[in-house]
């Protein structure tokens, strides 16, 4: 009979392996869904993961892997910096869509004027606007006790039908006829959002590369770093060491609500250039993958977010050329936190083989 037996320490080695078994374990897995559907797995593996950096038209797609991966990468920074503290902010789709709301709102309130201030107006509005969406479920945590993960979760749904709401009517263009959807932001108010769009740098690339390196001095170099690795490390300790769990908690989910508006503000004023009603794609809960996957490290959630990103655009290939449906690919990612969460138990036990007669 198999059994888990407990280690007596994490495993190291099986720690640093686990992303790159789960990987693995999803090509091989991913590539029987895709045989299932009646396609064939290795060219569907082959495009998801090698086209769009090194096929034919990969001069094309490179540049897409920094439009995909910095919203990615934004935000799941912000939601591991809860997560080390055992702080569950679930909703950041919700935060992500309000961001880009109130961005996009202060951007077109300046219509028609163009001018440089407006585009930093439209950052400041959009970390303010995620910032306040993620005080909602910490301010009921701190003060009624209620739990972070149902109340974030449910206000994604809330946010979902405000988008819904400003398409049609507050932010609608007026000039549309009639067609849901805000002006195009690209036009005037977001238009130094770009640094290079040949080469898919905008200014969310800059804001991820920066978050990545103060959460890595923020976790290894400050005290408060060190109080949200001990909170959700060893809780009771946090406690005799003089941690304000409140304080805590209002910090880590206003971080990440900030740093997931900042995604949604610079996805509005670059790729996506409107506010409409389809306009969130689940970077949100992407990101939980892309935290997990990068071991809630900065540098890992780096990597992990690029290897989502190539998933994107490796999807979007491979539906367009072999017809695979958006489901599939959905799933496809889905199997990554699966199987990573699967074989993280191999970190703390080891499988035995129980030899011993059962009375």
């Amino acid at each position: 009979m198999i059994v888990l037996e407990k280690r007596p320490q994490p495993s190291r080695a099986w720690s640093l392996a686990t992303p790159l078994v789960a990987v693995l374990a999803t090509m091989v897995f991913g590539g029987l869904l895709f045989a299932v559907l009646g396609k064939n797995p290795v060219e569907a593996i082959r495009i998801i993961f090698y086209d769009p950096l090194f096929g034919e038209f990969a001069f094309y797609y490179r540049p897409q892997l920094l439009v995909k991966g910095a919203p990615l990468v934004l935000i799941a920074i912000g939601l591991s910096l809860g997560f080390k503290a055992g702080i569950w902010n679930i909703g950041a789709e919700g935060q992500y869509i309000i961001g880009a709301i109130t961005g996009a709102g202060v951007g077109l309130a300046f219509y028609p004027l163009e001018a440089w201030y407006i585009f930093p107006l439209m950052v400041i509005g959009g970390a303010l606007g995620g910032w306040a969406w993620a005080m909602i479920p910490a301010l009921l945590k701190v003060r009624f006790g209620t739990n972070e993960i149902l109340v974030s979760l449910m206000l994604v749904y809330v946010a979902e039908q405000l988008l819904a709401s400003m398409s049609l009517g507050l932010l609608k263009n007026p000039d549309g006829f009639g067609f849901p959807g805000s002006r195009n932001l690209n036009d005037y108010a977001s238009a130094n959002s770009w640094i290079s769009q040949d080469a898919g740098m905008h200014w969310g690339v800059v804001a991820a590369m920066i978050a990545v390196i103060f959460s890595y001095i923020l976790l290894n170099r400050h005290m408060l770093g060190f109080h949200i690795r001990l909170t959700g490390e060893a809780p009771r300790a946090a406690k005799f060491a003089g941690v304000n769990p409140g304080r805590l908690i209002l910090f880590c989910l206003g971080a990440s609500g900030a740093l997931a508006g900042l995604a949604g503000l610079f996805e509005v004023a670059g790729p996506t250039g409107q506010i409409s009603i389809d306009f969130n794609v689940g970077y949100g809960f992407t990101a939980i993958i892309v935290a997990f996957l990068g071991r809630l490290h900065p540098v890992g959630i780096l990597l992990a977010g690029a290897l989502m990103a190539l998933t994107y655009i490796g999807g979007e290939i491979a539906q367009s050329q072999m017809g695979l449906p958006a489901a599939a690919i959905q799933v496809f990612q889905g199997m990554l936190l699966f199987f990573l969460l699967a074989f993280d138990i191999l970190t703390n036990y080891r499988v035995r083989l129980n030899t011993r007669k059962v009375a």
